[in-house]
């Protein structure tokens, strides 16, 4: 894993994300990680439709493992990181967590996730080879 600071990206919890307990339904995180992992590609210049248009291939999610460690609750605001673990020659392996801040106390763990995405073709859904130009784009 990189020594660097992994991407942050900041979301709110609104009524929508969560259950009638207001408490967060345990498959947004999902949501939640895949917007960070999208918006830390944007970040690196890489824009996923571009990808698709352009190059003719796309990311898809292939393995995910999470753990929950404290709920997030509707209006909290976390921050949800993505950070390059592992980059192969047709998959990349990330690290991600979701994080609470609030004012009065310490950063709080909520959740946190090991996501393997896939390259394939985008007409044929086949695995491929992720291209040069973006391997290269992922590095520090």
């Amino acid at each position: 894993m990189s020594t660097a600071t992994p991407f942050q990206f900041p979301i709110r919890i609104y009524w929508e994300d969560t259950d009638a307990g207001s408490i967060v339904f345990y498959a947004n995180y999902l949501k939640f990680f895949e917007r960070a992992r999208t918006e830390w590609l944007r970040a690196l210049g890489i824009e996923q439709h571009a990808l698709k248009t352009e190059v003719g291939g796309m990311f898809v999610v292939s393995e995910t493992a999470l753990k929950y460690h404290r709920p997030a609750q509707l209006d909290d605001l976390l921050t949800v990181t993505a950070e390059l673990a592992e980059a192969g020659r047709a998959t990349l392996t990330l690290q991600q967590q979701a994080w609470r801040h609030s004012t009065d106390q310490a950063a709080q763990l909520l959740a946190e996730g090991t996501i393997r995405i896939g390259w394939v073709d985008s007409q044929t859904l086949k695995p491929g080879r992720i291209p040069a130009t973006i391997l290269k784009a992922l590095q520090p």
